[in-house]
């Protein structure tokens, strides 16, 4: 089987192993932007950390969790962002302000929202949590 978004099958495995309560999860599919993403929410004390294991012809991410994860997706379509419409796609996609971030790809790399209007620059949402 053939997915199309491993991005949003690895951020919904993650949400659901949050709702009930599980220490870990495993996801199956393991690429750079899974990871950069997963950095992300590590960094920012969303996740404990990550352990990269399995086969070379199966890689297994074993995500290690804490809790602290309400809500994370993927978002589809990929939407450009600019500058000045950051402030909508947090309406749209987070619960309130300052709760929570955007993830997005530039040309600097796969960024925080909050990186990006420091830096100054737009690109492409790919995911959110809070």
């Amino acid at each position: 089987m053939s997915l199309n978004d491993p991005l949003a099958v690895a951020l919904s495995n993650i949400s659901n192993a949050e709702k009930i309560g599980k220490p870990e999860c495993t996801i199956q599919v393991s690429s750079r932007i899974i990871k950069k993403v997963l950095d992300i929410f590590k960094a920012n004390d969303y996740l404990n950390g990550y352990v990269l294991g399995g086969s070379t012809k199966k890689p297994l991410l074993t995500v290690s969790l804490n809790g602290n994860i309400n809500k994370c997706a993927a978002i589809k379509p990929r939407f450009a962002i600019k500058l000045e419409n950051f402030e909508k796609f947090e309406k749209r996609f987070l619960p309130a302000k300052d709760f929570g971030f955007l993830i997005l790809t530039t040309q600097k790399g796969i960024i925080t929202g909050i990186e990006a209007k420091e830096k100054k620059i737009g690109g492409r949402l790919l995911a959110y949590v809070y």
